[in-house]
């Protein structure tokens, strides 16, 4: 006969800790930046490189035209390579709401 009895607990660590807003928010700000200076790039060379063979000059029209669509899509994309939020065990627990997880947010 058990005297007490034991909940079982979660432990959880600092790894399980998703990053913050902040961070996405420059990461995705980066991605952005880089797709659309690789579009810059391929509108000037499409443009000014007169030498250039046709299907080159074709890669580089494509780049500067589809590149803007890719960038604010891969921009857009919030949090994509982030786990999943994991469920609270005790009903007793309230999770921070994800809007308010940063201090000064």
């Amino acid at each position: 006969m058990k005297l007490f009895h034991r909940r079982k607990t979660t432990v959880h660590q600092v790894t399980d800790a998703q990053p913050s807003l902040t961070a996405d928010i420059r990461r995705r700000e980066i991605s952005y930046v880089i797709k659309m200076s690789i579009r810059v790039v391929c509108l000037i060379l499409a443009v000014t490189w007169p030498g250039a063979p046709l299907w080159l000059r074709g890669l580089f029209i494509a780049g500067a035209v589809l590149l803007p669509y890719l960038a604010v899509i891969g921009a857009n994309e919030r949090g994509k390579d982030l786990p999943p939020l994991q469920d609270m065990d005790e009903a007793n627990q309230n999770e921070i709401p994800r809007h308010r997880r940063e201090i000064g947010s």
